[in-house]
């Protein structure tokens, strides 16, 4: 009985072990954010928030956005267990039209990427009418 008993203990053990989160993990609270409709010269900035929810400290080796009119900015340094971090996207609002761009992050995680995504639509500015030369309606003598 105490054979089994101690069998049984080693099995539950070994399975809370193999399932028990090992290494860094990025938990982010989204991987895409839509600018909307914006202006021509908006803020260009939008920032991915995420956690390492891992028992190890998180490295993100790479950022790379899939354009020159995207450009990530990211932590150099480790984020350890339980930290919270960030990563900003600037997007190229002088260019006008829609747009999907992505980030591919490359990480201490494993040897799988994560992708980030922004979408949104730039718009020129509304162009003011011409008010016709003349006198403003007053009447001459």
């Amino acid at each position: 009985m105490k054979q089994l008993l101690s069998l049984l203990a080693f099995v539950v053990f070994g399975a809370f072990v193999a399932t028990a989160q090992q290494g860094p993990v990025m938990t982010l609270e989204t991987t895409s954010i839509d600018y909307g409709v914006i202006e021509k010269g908006a803020d260009p900035i939008r920032i991915f928030k995420f956690t390492n929810t891992g028992n190890e400290p998180l490295i993100i080796k790479s950022a790379k956005g899939s354009c020159g009119c995207t450009v990530p900015t990211y932590p150099q340094e480790p984020i350890m267990p339980g930290e919270t971090s960030k990563i900003e996207v600037r997007y190229d609002t002088q260019r006008v039209g829609a747009f999907t761009k992505t980030v591919t992050l490359t990480t201490n995680e494993g040897d799988a990427t994560r992708t980030l995504t922004i979408k949104g639509e730039v718009k020129a500015p509304a162009t003011q009418e011409s008010v016709p030369a003349g006198n403003g309606g007053l009447k001459g003598n």
